[in-house]
């Protein structure tokens, strides 16, 4: 599957996009966005090359002054940066993909269940808006989840909103998925070994998560 991926991106082919409805791929090959490869089970993470995206997306420890406790996960749909809460005015922050207008969605949720490498099925609107999508992928790197998948619930039930790696690097900043919230791989990895299920997660715009 790897060889089969790496072949494919060094001919150009586009890779699986995040909920697969996307818009057009970057004009590179997918290949020059990668320097390398992160050990993971049951595929290898591969690395980007940061040089290539804006440096204010990078993972990094920066000031945070809003309300929500220590722990918590924010969503900022407006600037495309999602925080981790830390203690004494702190946060991790990393840059993320999110929902094309009309399909991102805003409020309080919690880390329902968490997923490595996952599987992947279009909902039945995403089905109704392209019906040639698969109705199934399984996990691996062209998988439009990616490496790891935080799954939302309200109340119990699964809001079919996720928090997921891409495997199109380019996206991170821009507003072009279906409706999740999007991230590199290696940095969805990161955020799934800090965060446990039941953690609460705020999803803003226009400064709000209140619907």
């Amino acid at each position: 599957m790897i060889r089969r991926l790496l072949i494919a991106a060094l001919l150009g082919a586009p890779l699986a996009a995040c909920q697969t409805a996307q818009q057009p791929v970057a004009t590179m090959a997918d290949s020059a966005w990668y320097v390398g490869m992160m050990p993971d089970k049951p595929h290898n993470i591969p690395l980007v090359d940061r040089r290539k995206m804006d440096a204010k997306y990078a993972r990094q420890t920066v000031a945070y002054s809003g309300p929500e406790k220590p722990g918590s996960i924010v969503v900022d749909i407006d600037e495309r940066m999602l925080y981790l809460v830390q203690p004494e005015g702190r946060a991790i922050r990393y840059g993320v993909g999110v929902g094309k207008q009309g399909f991102s969605w805003k409020g309080i949720a919690s880390v329902g269940r968490k997923g490595v490498w996952p599987a992947w099925s279009p909902t039945k609107t995403m089905v109704g808006i392209k019906p040639e999508l698969p109705r199934y992928v399984e996990a691996g790197l062209d998988n439009p989840l990616g490496a790891r998948a935080l799954y939302l619930y309200q109340d119990g039930r699964d809001i079919l909103f996720r928090i997921h790696g891409t495997n199109e690097p380019w996206s991170i900043g821009e507003q072009l998925s279906s409706g999740c919230v999007r991230m590199l791989n290696e940095d969805v990895a990161d955020l799934y070994e800090r965060v446990p299920v039941g953690t609460t997660v705020y999803v803003k715009r226009n400064g709000r998560y209140r619907v």
